[in-house]
C-alpha cells in the first residue's frame, strides 16, 4: 500500500493521516470545508482540529473527494457514523476496484442497526473481506503527540489485515490483527455509551468506585450483546474491548465522557452539545444499541439508562437509582 486517502479531517482523521505518513505513505486528506483543506495543504495545519499538530509534508488535502481518492489503494473513512450512508453514495464510484476500505468509525446506524463495516459493504457494494476496522484505545490527541499506544486491525481477510497493520505501524503506534470484526466494532460502539455514563457519574461528584463499577458492568453488557451477535467473547478482554473502554471512560480527552459530565451537572442535551462543540457518537448510537439489545433479547441496563437521560430527559440521579435498585443477582 503506497497511497492513502483519509475521508474526514476531524481529530482522528487528521491524527491518522499523520500515522500513515509516518509509516511511509503519501496521504490525501478529504476535508468537507475548502478553507480547512487549504490550510492543511499550504501550512500543514488543521486549524479546527489538533491545531498544534504540524502535519508531515507527505500529507496534503482537498475538498474534492474524487481528487482525494484518485490512485488510493487504502481508503480510510473517519466521519460521524450517522452521516456515512449519505457520504458513501457520492464517494463509492471513485473507489479503486481492490482498494482496502478502513473504518475508523465507532457507531451503529440508526434504523438499520448496522455496524459501520456492514454499512460500507451494503452502501458501497463491496465484498466484506475488503473492509477493515481500526479500533482500540486511540485518543487522537495522544496519538498526534506520538505517545505510545496500541490498536487493532480487524478484517475477515487476515492477509488484508496484515497489510493494513504494516501500513500503519510506527514507532509510537503498535497495531495487532484480529479476525473478529463483529466484536471489535461492538466494543468500539458500546463503549461510547458507557463513557457517557462515566462522565455523568463524574459530573455528579461520584468517585472511582462508581466509575470502576460502570466500566466493569458496562463491559459485561457489551460482551453479552457481542456473543449474541456471534462475536468471540475473548475480544472484549483485549484492546478493542477493555482497552478502548478504559481509555474512553477515564480520559478528559474523551468526547463522550466530557459530554456525560455536562449532563451529570444537570445540563440539557442542547446545553451539553453547545459546550462541547464536537460530536459525541454515543449520544445517537445509544438509541441504536438499545434497539439492537431489544431485538436480540439482551439486558443492557447501563445503556438503557444513558438513552433515557439523553433522549427522554431523565435526571441522571434517577438513572443511578434505577441501576442500584435492580434485582440482586450473581455476577
Amino acid at each position: 500500500m503506497s497511497r492513502a486517502a483519509v475521508l474526514g479531517a476531524g481529530s482522528w482523521g487528521t491524527a491518522f493521516a499523520k500515522v500513515l505518513a509516518d509509516a511511509g505513505r503519501e496521504v490525501t486528506l478529504w476535508a468537507r470545508r475548502p478553507v480547512v483543506a487549504a490550510a492543511i495543504r499550504e501550512r500543514h495545519v488543521n486549524p479546527d482540529y489538533l491545531p498544534a499538530l504540524r502535519l508531515p509534508t507527505a500529507v496534503t488535502a482537498t475538498a474534492d473527494p474524487r481528487e482525494a481518492l484518485e490512485g488510493a489503494d487504502l481508503v480510510v473513512i473517519a466521519i460521524p457514523s450517522q452521516t456515512l450512508r449519505d457520504n458513501l453514495g457520492g464517494w463509492s464510484r471513485y473507489f479503486a476496484p481492490d482498494a482496502t476500505l478502513v473504518s475508523l468509525m465507532k457507531g451503529i446506524e440508526l434504523g438499520t442497526l448496522k455496524r459501520m463495516s456492514e454499512l460500507i459493504v451494503e452502501a458501497a457494494a463491496v465484498e466484506p473481506d475488503r473492509v477493515a476496522v481500526v479500533t482500540g484505545p486511540n485518543l487522537a490527541a495522544e496519538i498526534a503527540a506520538e505517545q505510545p499506544a496500541a490498536t487493532v486491525v480487524a478484517c475477515a481477510d487476515t492477509d488484508r489485515a496484515a497489510r493494513v497493520q504494516k501500513a500503519i505501524a510506527t514507532r509510537y503506534l503498535r497495531p495487532y490483527t484480529n479476525d473478529d470484526v463483529i466484536g471489535c466494532e461492538l466494543g468500539g460502539a458500546v463503549k461510547n455509551a458507557i463513557a457517557l455514563a462515566c462522565g455523568m457519574a463524574h459530573g455528579m461528584g461520584f468517585g472511582d468506585n462508581t466509575k470502576a463499577s460502570l466500566i466493569t458492568r458496562g463491559l459485561a453488557e457489551t460482551a453479552r450483546l457481542g456473543v449474541a451477535l456471534g462475536a468471540d467473547p475473548m475480544t472484549f478482554a483485549g484492546l478493542a474491548g477493555l482497552g478502548d473502554l478504559v481509555a474512553t471512560c477515564s480520559s478528559p480527552l474523551s468526547r463522550n465522557r466530557t459530554f456525560g459530565e455536562h449532563l451529570g451537572r444537570g445540563e440539557t442535551l442542547e446545553q451539553a452539545q453547545a459546550a462541547t462543540r464536537y460530536t459525541a457518537e454515543g449520544v445517537k448510537s445509544c438509541l441504536a444499541i438499545r434497539d439492537l439489545a431489544i431485538k436480540h433479547g439482551i439486558e443492557m441496563p447501563i445503556t438503557e439508562q444513558v438513552e433515557r437521560v439523553c433522549h427522554e430527559g431523565l435526571d441522571p440521579r434517577v438513572a443511578v437509582g434505577a441501576l442500584m435498585s435492580r434485582e440482586p443477582k450473581s455476577e
